[in-house]
C-alpha cells in the first residue's frame, strides 16, 4: 500500500523548544489550509507596510494569509516531489523566495486577480526607495513647521534659521531629484513635507489548484532574489 503524502514526520533543527513548537504549529496550520481551501496563491509585495497588509487581511477574512517564514512554509508544503504534502505543492515551495506570502482561498482565480489588480495604496518612501519626482524648495518661510522644529530640520540638512520666530529657508534647496535613491534624511524631509513616493502593491504570482493539483505560474519570478528570506521577516505572518 503506497504511503500517504500526509503521513510526514517533519524535522526542524537548530531551534529552541519554544521556537520548535511555534514552527510545528505553523506547519500544521498550513496543512489544514491546504485541506480546507480550493486554491493557493503565491503573492509578492512591493513597499511592504504593516498597515496596508492589515487592510488586505481584513478584506480577505474569509480566506487565510501567511506572510514571512518562507523556510517553514516550504517544509509544510514539501520541498520536493517526495516530500510534498499534496501533488505538485513542491512547485509552490520553489517560488517561496524573497518578500512573498501565501493566500489560501476558495474564491475563483478571476476574483482574486481582479481584486488585487485594483488594490494599491500610496505611502511615504523610505531610505533606499527611488524618488518619483524632483522636489525643490524656494528660499523663504516654511510656515507649515512650528519654530520648535527648526533644529531638527537643520539637522536633516535644510538650510534653515528662525526669523522673527518663523522657520525660514535661507536659500533655495533641492530635496531630491527624480530617480535618486533616497537617503534617510531625504526620506524624512519628504515625509515632513507630505510627499508620498512609495506604493504598496500586491502581485499575484502563481496558483495551485487543490482539486486538480495543477500549478500555474501567472507572473515570472523576479531575478536576483535571495534564496531564503525568513527569520528576519516580521512575526505577523498569518491571519
Amino acid at each position: 500500500m503506497p504511503k500517504s503524502k500526509r503521513d510526514k514526520k517533519v524535522s526542524l533543527t537548530k531551534t529552541t523548544k519554544k521556537g520548535l513548537e511555534a514552527k510545528q504549529k505553523l506547519i500544521e496550520e498550513l496543512r489544514r489550509c491546504v485541506d480546507t481551501y480550493k486554491r493557493l496563491f503565491i503573492f509578492s509585495i512591493v513597499n511592504s507596510r504593516n498597515r496596508q497588509l492589515k487592510d488586505v487581511r481584513n478584506a480577505w477574512k474569509h480566506s487565510r494569509i501567511f506572510y514571512g517564514k518562507n523556510k517553514v512554509m516550504m517544509v509544510a508544503l514539501g520541498r520536493s516531489s517526495a516530500e510534498e504534502y499534496k501533488d505538485n505543492l513542491h512547485q509552490v515551495s520553489k517560488h517561496l523566495r524573497g518578500e512573498v506570502g501565501l493566500l489560501f482561498t476558495s474564491r475563483t482565480k478571476e476574483e482574486v486577480l481582479d481584486w488585487f489588480s485594483q488594490f494599491a495604496e500610496s505611502d511615504f518612501a523610505r531610505a533606499g526607495n527611488k524618488a518619483t519626482l524632483t522636489v525643490s524648495l524656494d528660499m523663504g518661510p516654511l510656515d507649515q513647521f512650528p519654530h520648535s522644529m527648526e533644529p531638527q530640520l537643520r539637522q536633516l540638512g535644510l538650510p534653515t534659521a528662525l526669523r522673527k520666530g518663523v522657520v525660514t529657508l535661507v536659500s533655495d534647496y533641492e530635496v531630491c531629484r527624480e530617480g535618486d535613491v533616497l537617503t534617510p534624511e531625504q526620506a524624512r524631509i519628504l515625509k515632513l513635507l507630505g510627499y508620498k513616493m512609495a506604493e504598496f502593491k500586491v502581485t499575484i504570482r502563481s496558483m495551485w489548484d487543490a482539486d486538480t493539483g495543477d500549478f500555474e505560474q501567472l507572473v515570472e519570478d523576479p531575478k536576483d532574489v535571495p534564496q531564503a528570506m525568513e527569520e528576519e521577516e516580521d512575526d505577523d505572518d498569518d491571519n
